[in-house]
């Protein structure tokens, strides 16, 4: 996926959509860097730092990418290193959300040099995953430019990493999706068969509206036309159309203009980079795509001592 991704100029402008790490996703990464650090130094610590540097070594390295991509993870990095090492400074030279070339210092480390050692893989897993995520999702965005259908990620995340992974999708210009089953109704097909009956969507939406409180969004999932038009009869906040071809698409679009153009409809199922252009040309107002945070190629960046 990464030789598919934009030049910085078509990326997101992260001067005016520009993500905030705020207090959960900080929460977020304190319990992953505790299991990452955990599993990683254990109760002995890095044998081989302390067989070989001397405890009162300093030194500095750049973290430096290197290739072009959407940098994402720079405060996980700050916040790694003050839980176990809060002697070695960190200094961002860019921050999250910013379109990057090849060869670009992102942060400058300097400190005691078995800490640097001892979080260097850590700090790079966080970053080499986070922006690979952004960047992957950057080439989503820019494929979708000029049609006005936004790109959104989905559930398809690693247990305990959805703060994180959703944060990456916003820094390469991307739309979250709900955060979870508490903040949102989707009524999928499971839920269909389990009441009975897969084509009165339109009660299972009525349903969802008396049963939960007023401002919560109430979505549906539907296969064919013939469960689009029921659903429209309830005006759901959104329908997501799964796995529809584009002409299929088009024509669902057709059917919302006329019965309930409120109604906000999203494409998901089989998207693939290549084919999302013309999703997204049928008019639809938003594509979902699980291969943003479920299939993603991590960033090439590393660690280059600075003499």
């Amino acid at each position: 996926m990464m030789n598919s991704v934009p030049t910085p100029s078509e990326m997101p402008d992260p001067t005016t959509s520009s993500p905030i790490f705020g207090t959960i996703e900080s929460e977020a990464t304190a319990e992953l860097i505790r299991l990452a650090l955990a599993e990683d130094l254990g109760e002995a610590g890095d044998r081989t730092a302390a067989a070989l540097i001397d405890a009162d070594a300093t030194g500095a390295v750049a973290i430096r990418c290197r290739q072009g991509g959407v940098v994402c993870g720079l405060p996980v990095v700050t916040q790694l290193f003050e839980s176990f090492a809060p002697d070695v400074r960190v200094t961002h030279h860019l921050r999250d959300g910013q379109a990057v070339d090849a060869a670009t210092d992102l942060a400058t480390l300097e400190g005691p040099v078995r800490s640097l050692l001892a979080g260097e893989r850590t700090a790079l897993n966080f970053l080499g995953h986070l922006s690979g995520i952004a960047t992957q999702t950057a080439a989503h965005v820019a494929a979708v430019a000029g049609t006005g259908a936004q790109v959104l990620d989905t559930r398809k995340t690693l247990p305990g990493w959805r703060r994180l992974a959703k944060y990456a999708v916003a820094c390469g210009g991307g739309t979250n999706h709900r955060m979870g089953l508490f903040d949102a109704v989707l009524i999928k097909d499971n839920h269909l068969a389990s009441r009975g009956n897969s084509l009165d969507v339109a009660s299972a939406v009525s349903a969802a509206r008396v049963g939960v409180e007023p401002g919560i969004s109430v979505q549906v999932e539907v296969d064919t036309l013939e469960q689009l038009t029921n659903a429209l009869d309830a005006t759901p906040d959104m329908v997501l159309l799964d796995n529809m071809p584009p002409d299929q698409l088009a024509r669902a679009v057709e059917l919302r203009n006329r019965q309930a153009p409120g109604v906000l409809l999203e494409a998901s199922g089989g998207i693939t980079l290549d084919s999302l252009a013309e999703v997204a040309a049928t008019g639809v107002d938003r594509v979902s795509m699980g291969r943003l945070t479920h299939s993603v190629s991590n960033w090439d960046v590393g660690f280059d001592w600075i003499d």
